[in-house]
């Protein structure tokens, strides 16, 4: 994949997210992709914060804007290359001070086969 492409499958991801599309959300995922979050490891600390496989991905976000319907990601910055993509954005959550969080896309085959979360 270039780096163009990689951008593309980002804002994607954004756009899949805000619209709360969970299907297009893990259609941008290899079907044995990893996502990590502290937000996972807080909630479900019995998977390390770590989940594989689409269906768990889907469980988890389906879950999420369930607890948090308002929720949304503000685009602050996005850098590709050729393998991944680092994403910056503020996750705007009800009734939370706005979070800001950075977060990287490894890309194979024009899938997401690793995501990792990143923030205080």
């Amino acid at each position: 994949m270039s780096a163009s492409e990689n951008f593309s499958l980002a804002r994607a991801w954004l756009q899949a997210f805000n619209a709360h599309d969970v299907t297009a959300l893990v259609a941008l995922y290899a079907e044995d992709a990893t996502h990590t979050s502290p937000k996972i490891r807080v909630l479900h600390p019995e998977t390390g914060g770590r989940l594989v496989g689409r269906p768990a991905l889907e469980q988890w976000w389906r879950d999420a804007i369930a607890r948090l319907p308002g929720l949304r990601y503000e685009e602050t910055a996005l850098t590709a290359d050729g393998d991944r993509v680092f994403m910056e954005y503020l996750r705007h959550a009800p009734n939370e001070a706005p979070l800001p969080v950075a977060e990287v896309l490894e890309v194979k085959g024009g899938r997401i086969v690793a995501s990792r979360v990143y923030h205080g």
